[in-house]
């Protein structure tokens, strides 16, 4: 087994990971994303295409600033992907990295 199997994830990009989670309200993000029909069943366009930002808005009454702040974070992280659609701006969860990452914390710590 190589190192990259083993660590999938090199010192600096496992930091970057576990500060875009050590914000509760980033946290909160990702829990709302894992049941969108739960948190989101407001939204107009079709939850399949993804999580609009101004949902989350919505659902935590912060500034559009601040949320994107958030959501960039998750999105530099790779915990989240964004996908444009003319205007709107529509965030998935990235089931793949965080499972891989939870897998890589389990084998390291």
């Amino acid at each position: 087994m190589t190192d990259m199997h083993k660590h999938p994830f090199d010192p600096d990009e496992r930091a970057e990971i576990l500060k875009a989670l050590s914000h509760p309200k980033r946290v909160e993000f990702l829990e709302w994303m894992r049941a969108p029909e739960n948190h989101f069943a407001s939204q107009a366009h079709p939850l399949e295409v993804g999580i609009c930002a101004g949902q989350f808005e919505k659902c935590c009454g912060l500034s559009q600033s601040t949320v994107s702040q958030h959501l960039s974070v998750l999105e530099k992280a790779g915990l989240i992907t964004l996908r444009r659609v003319g205007q709107w701006s529509f965030y998935h969860r990235n089931e793949d990295r965080i499972t891989a990452f939870i897998e890589d914390l389990r084998k390291t710590l």
